[in-house]
């Protein structure tokens, strides 16, 4: 079996067709992608025992975004190591290895949501599903410039264009999926019909049989952001099933039986292969960012310029993936509220399958553009255009608050769909711009280190939006219950404001549920709570430009010898 999946052995015959290595790597980085659909996963994971809305003991949004956040940190720590067991071992040997973790990932994760063990569902998808997503990344990657010299974007493009549109995919198995295995709580009747108490930790509890039971309550503004359709009222904690474990078990058997055969089809080609007619182009002032030689993987880290290209991948992920851990939610938290009879919960869910839809597009489109631009020239337009469009989120939000009109959605939609354009395609060229710096001959290793920078921006971009967002909310909070009479609060929550951080850690208090209570004319804060985070993302945005700005050749000192 291990000499099957040896690097002597996938080496291509004469003749051989090198676009047959395009469905290959298609299929696996369509099957990784799957990732950045996680943020289908949160609005089930957050309920997973209240299941219509988040009880006391559910897991918070933050602690399942960070599950995410730890397969990027997998994902750019595995590639780093593989990418110089990848050169020796060939691909077919790393994809199947991938195809194992990634499968094998979501059922441990499974396991973990069935008992209610956050830390398996960490280890399972975080680590495990995360070491997959690494090794599955880099296999195809540099297998494609070997393939394509005379278009080293559009080859990278072709790969990395898969990883895009996985979440596109899932999202017709993730949804559907949970649906089928979801079953509603107990409902016992609206409000006014169930007699509540509220202890000492600030959780709803009800009567049922002789016994106190914890419940949750579905008030107006929550019934668009319910998995299935409901009734507002009160429902028992624990009696119904979300569906998502079980959607879990699915898809890990689904990923590893699509990952296994593409794996299969990788082939490297022969010694000295290169396209019949193609010849490398001058070393001349017009390619004088085009190397004709190559750097080692080890020397390369002795380089300028592979720490310049480091921030540049890093930051530019950093700005782009905090968005994506918290999509949907992000989403119908802006609009949700002001336009609440167009952006409900499918609307959202439609939302993260174009980012999907235009990440991957721009994957490809981008690449193949910088085949023409010039990588430097396309990172200078990716750097330039999202700083002006992150600066003009806020300003969006302020307005559809203020005045709840489709056009800010639109601009917020188009704005967010060009800026994932610039996103996916920074992945999808930085190979491209890596053999033109360090030659081909070890991009895959050297790619494989660099992805330490994807590693790293998973943990900067989903802590720097969901700790600014939790600041944001806490503050938005106390502004309403300081316009709501102690009262009315009171009577409504069935404790006093000095429980507050109680009744909010229980989730029993929540901006939905304020902005029911508040006087009239108080204008909705949820649509600003990511203002603060986009600011931050145009300033490291900017720091990368200037990164990009300074690239020049590699010093002759650190070429290979002939």
């Amino acid at each position: 079996m291990l000499e099957l999946l040896s690097k002597k052995h996938i080496v291509a015959k004469e003749g051989f067709n090198r676009w047959l290595i395009a469905p290959a790597a298609l299929g696996i980085h369509l099957c990784i992608g799957s990732v950045y659909a996680w943020s289908l996963f949160n609005p089930s994971l957050i309920k997973r025992l209240g299941v219509v809305v988040s009880s006391a003991d559910d897991w918070s949004l933050k602690s399942v975004v960070w599950i995410f956040t730890v397969a990027i940190v997998f994902l750019g720590l595995s590639a780093a190591v593989a990418g110089k067991w990848l050169e020796k071992v060939g691909p077919r040997m790393v994809g199947s290895v991938a195809a194992c973790c990634w499968g094998g990932g979501f059922i441990i994760g499974g396991i973990g949501i069935l008992t209610g063990q956050l830390w398996l569902l960490y280890l399972g998808y975080g680590v495990i599903g995360g070491c997959g997503l690494g090794l599955g990344y880099v296999s195809p990657v540099s297998t494609l410039i070997r393939w394509f010299p005379d278009r080293r974007g559009m080859a990278t493009g072709i790969a990395i264009m898969g990883f895009g549109g996985g979440a596109m995919i899932a999202k017709f198995m993730i949804e559907p999926f949970i649906k089928i295995f979801y079953k509603a709580p107990d409902y016992l009747g609206p409000v006014e019909s169930v007699t509540l108490t509220t202890d000492e930790t600030g959780r709803r509890l009800a009567e049922i049989a002789g016994n106190l039971q914890e419940v949750v309550i579905v008030g107006a503004n929550d019934i668009t952001n319910m998995l299935v359709p409901g009734d507002a009222g009160v429902y028992v904690v624990g009696t119904g099933t979300v569906g998502v474990a079980q959607a879990f078990f699915a898809l890990g058997v689904i990923y590893f039986v699509i990952m296994m055969c593409a794996a299969f089809g990788y082939r490297v080609p022969g010694e000295g292969w290169k396209p019949e007619g193609w010849e490398a182009p001058p070393e001349d002032k017009q390619h004088a960012m085009i190397s004709h030689h190559s750097v080692h993987i080890d020397e390369a880290l002795k380089t300028p310029q592979f720490y310049q290209l480091w921030v540049v991948l890093c930051f530019n992920v950093t700005a782009g993936i905090g968005v994506l851990a918290v999509a949907k939610t992000m989403m119908n938290e802006i609009f949700g509220t002001t336009l609440p009879n167009i952006v409900d919960f499918g609307f959202a869910s439609t939302y993260v399958l174009m980012i999907s839809a235009f990440n991957m597009v721009g994957r490809f489109v981008w690449a193949s553009a910088s085949d023409y631009l010039g990588r430097r020239n396309t990172y200078w337009v990716f750097f330039t255009l999202g700083i002006i469009l992150y600066c003009s989120i806020p300003y969006t939000a302020q307005q559809v608050s203020v005045n709840p009109s489709v056009v800010w959605l639109v601009y917020f939609y188009a704005a967010t769909m060009i800026i994932f354009t610039m996103y996916g395609g920074g992945f999808a060229t930085i190979p491209a711009y890596l053999a033109d710096i360090f030659g081909t001959k070890y991009v895959g290793g050297i790619h494989g280190r660099l992805l330490t920078a994807w590693a790293s921006a998973g943990v900067f971009g989903p802590l720097a939006i969901t700790s600014l967002r939790e600041i944001s909310v806490k503050d938005a909070i106390n502004d309403l219950v300081g316009k709501i009479d102690p009262a009315l609060f009171q009577s409504t929550f069935g404790a006093g404001v000095a429980q507050l951080d109680q009744l909010i850690a229980a989730k029993t208090v929540t901006i939905s549920k304020l902005m029911e209570i508040v006087p009239e004319g108080t204008i909705d804060p949820t649509s600003g709570l990511y203002n603060s985070t986009m600011y931050l993302m145009a300033v490291i945005l900017f720091v990368a430009l200037i990164a990009n700005a300074t690239m020049r050749p590699v010093s002759p000192k650190h070429h290979m010898k002939d």
